[in-house]
């Protein structure tokens, strides 16, 4: 096997691992990732954009560095393959995002025997960051469909796309820059100015990745030309420049309007409507479900197509 060839093979394997057996139950990298940037916050915090600078640049430096050193001694193509295989499954969350997507619809269909969105509130926080208090069923299935869209391109078609371009690197970079926004990135008074980097370079990294996803939905949609009307005239509402994209697409491929009021941590977010269709209801989720892992397969295959076009010219 030449090594030009391992980059797209690995893409592949990690995909395939991450369909079968999902993120590990103990010990996941990320996970780990995530303590020890907490640790380093909290020696770095100060109500300072440049401070909150230097912490992002050291959180994702130093991975990527560690990241490049095993790749480039990762001489032997067989070796290499199962390195990026390993990256690749550690960083996609394709078959996790599926799983709570339907588990959060057995939990709404639980509901409507025993009126008790209980379970599903608590549960929402598995998909979603909004407050779910003051969500009815409609609301939280309005969450989990956005969720599962914005979560489709964050957690599975921009890993794969950094991974084709940028290999195993690519692959680590992406993934703390990512949970790194997840932690310090929102708004808050803690975060405002030390999380601001991680925010702008989160956004600058899921440029491309999200309108990919947004053109992925729409050719694995039936309403293509929905999709693609929906992403033109209506992801510019949406407050986030990347999440906009998708979850519009997303909603004209799904025939539903996503979008509205939401509450983060007492915080009301009014965002404009996505779609023409109706609001999103329990069956939805399952729609929504298929139509982010048909958005998975075909990401794989063009991650895949990319890094092997890439190597050949290599």
């Amino acid at each position: 096997m030449p090594l030009r060839t391992s980059r797209a093979l690995g893409l592949v394997l990690g995909a395939a691992l991450d369909a079968a057996f999902g993120d590990p139950r103990r010990g996941h990298p990320v996970a780990g990732f995530g303590r020890a940037a907490r640790s380093l916050e909290g020696r770095l915090w100060a109500d300072s954009r440049r401070r909150g600078a230097v912490f992002t640049g050291i959180a994702v430096g130093v991975p990527v560095v560690l990241a490049a050193a095993l790749e480039r001694r990762a001489t032997n193509p067989v070796v290499r393959t199962v390195l990026t295989a390993a990256a690749t499954w550690a960083v996609l969350g394709a078959r996790s995002l599926a799983v709570e997507g339907r588990v959060m619809a057995a939990l709404l269909a639980d509901a409507e025997g025993d009126g008790d969105l209980g379970p599903a509130r608590e549960r929402l926080s598995h998909l979603a960051g909004r407050d779910p208090a003051g969500l009815d069923a409609a609301g939280l299935s309005r969450a989990s469909v956005e969720s599962l869209a914005e979560n489709t391109s964050d957690a599975v078609v921009a890993p794969l796309l950094w991974g084709a371009v940028a290999g195993v690197p690519g692959l680590v970079g992406y993934r703390a820059v990512n949970t790194l926004d997840a932690m310090v990135g929102h708004r808050s008074l803690r975060y405002e100015r030390f999380g601001w980097a991680s925010a702008r370079l989160d956004d600058v990294a899921n440029f491309l990745p999200a309108r990919v996803s947004a053109a992925l939905a729409a050719l694995a949609g039936r309403r293509p030309s929905a999709s693609l009307v929906a992403w033109r005239r209506d992801a510019g509402q949406h407050p986030s420049p990347n999440a906009g994209p998708v979850e519009a697409a997303f909603a004209g491929a799904l025939g539903l309007r996503l979008g509205g009021a939401n509450v983060y941590a007492g915080r009301v977010e009014d965002r404009g409507y996505l779609g023409d269709g109706r609001p999103p209801a329990r069956p939805d989720l399952e729609r929504a479900v298929r139509l982010s892992v048909a958005v998975d397969a075909l990401a794989v295959l063009l991650a895949g197509g990319v890094a092997w076009v890439l190597g050949r010219r290599r």
